[in-house]
């Protein structure tokens, strides 16, 4: 069960998110209306005439859509009649009362593969997939008939599909050099009551390696430059290796800590403001390290909270098996251990008074 703050913020995040998609919707239903009304004034009638690609192209999305959806957003055509045109695109596919003319449909598999090869490659046109069949796979095909099964497909060409390149491929398609950063809060009890300390943290996407770059109480801009000189070091830097680091809108990610990453020869990606999804895995850690440490202790101090983030990312890169790269370690530490072999006796080593737990076969 997750705590009631943990509940509030979720459901606080999922309700800006649909705000922001229902002002996308109003806006583009309004616009619709605004188009019909100028087609109206300078035709006599809003009727719109379609071709067959267009309506492929409507009777594909809409078909995508729920019921409700297709009766709430359809604004230039019914539901019904999106529907129609559907049955009849899946209806011509099995039509043999026609007299086929032309060259014969291409397999299956190749019209599956010239799909794929689109989807994959955004920016790919008519013309390279001919050619990387050709070329590379020794598939005879011509740019025309690639050209026919995208659009049957309802699949845009290459320029339409770039622009919907979406976040998630960004991140597909930078896997090896990605790193992404965030800060999390801590309390703790000081003195005169608590104090709330801001973890900074980087972590590799593609390894989930992590890195503590920071704890502070107020950190500042002078705070930021120092982090990000010792995060882009040439020798030791966590992210030397690193060509994109993915970070929120907050206002401590400076000038001059992104000219200082830039000089490190890393570029700064910001991710659009209240969309904490396109950080999934800085936020999936912060979940981790929370739910499995910090949680469980009452933290006094700068000094302790130190000492338990150290012990838990020693664990969490050495010791704690992840299921996003398949149930591995991030790094095996080196020690006397029997990894693969079933002899020797069951050992267990433990964190933090037993908090954290690792067992491995010792070696014979």
């Amino acid at each position: 069960m997750l705590p009631a703050t943990l509940q509030f913020l979720i459901t606080m995040i999922a309700c800006a998110i649909n705000e922001r998609m229902q002002r996308k919707l109003d806006y583009t239903q309004e616009e619709v209306r605004v188009l019909r009304d100028v087609l109206k004034a300078a035709t006599g009638s809003d009727r719109i005439v379609f071709t067959a690609d267009h309506r492929r192209r409507l009777a594909v999305a809409g078909k995508a859509l729920s019921p409700e959806e297709r009766k709430k957003y359809c604004q230039i055509v019914k539901p019904g009649t999106l529907l129609g045109w559907f049955r009849q695109m899946a209806a011509q596919k099995y039509d043999s009362s026609k007299k086929k003319v032309g060259r014969p449909r291409k397999k299956k598999d190749i019209r599956k593969l010239v799909i794929a090869m689109a989807l994959a490659n955004l920016g790919w046109g008519y013309t390279k997939i001919r050619d990387a069949l050709r070329t590379g796979l020794k598939i005879e095909i011509g740019r025309t008939t690639v050209a026919n099964i995208l659009l049957e497909e309802g699949i845009e060409p290459a320029p339409e599909r770039e622009k919907r390149r979406t976040w998630k491929q960004f991140m597909k398609s930078h896997w090896d050099t990605l790193y992404a950063c965030d800060f999390f809060s801590v309390e703790a009890l000081g003195p005169f009551g608590t104090v709330r300390y801001m973890v900074f943290f980087v972590i590799e996407i593609k390894s989930r390696a992590v890195e503590i770059a920071g704890i502070a109480v107020d950190p500042g801009e002078a705070w930021m430059k120092q982090v990000a000189q010792n995060l882009t070091d040439p020798v030791d830097g966590f992210l030397r290796g690193a060509k994109y680091l993915i970070h929120d809108r907050d206002p401590l990610f400076t000038e001059g800590f992104v000219a200082i990453l830039e000089a490190g020869g890393v570029k700064s990606v910001k991710i659009p403001a209240q969309s904490p999804n396109c950080n999934p895995y800085a936020e999936r850690f912060v979940k981790t390290i929370k739910y499995e440490c910090l949680n469980h202790f009452v933290i006094f101090g700068e000094r302790h909270l130190r000492h338990l983030t150290k012990e838990f990312v020693e664990h969490y890169m050495t010791e704690r098996f992840h299921q996003g790269i398949g149930g591995q370690l991030i790094r095996k530490q080196v020690g006397p251990t029997n990894d693969n072999g079933t002899d020797g006796r069951v050992a267990c080593r433990s964190r933090l008074g037993g908090m954290l737990n690792y067992y491995y076969r010792e070696a014979a």
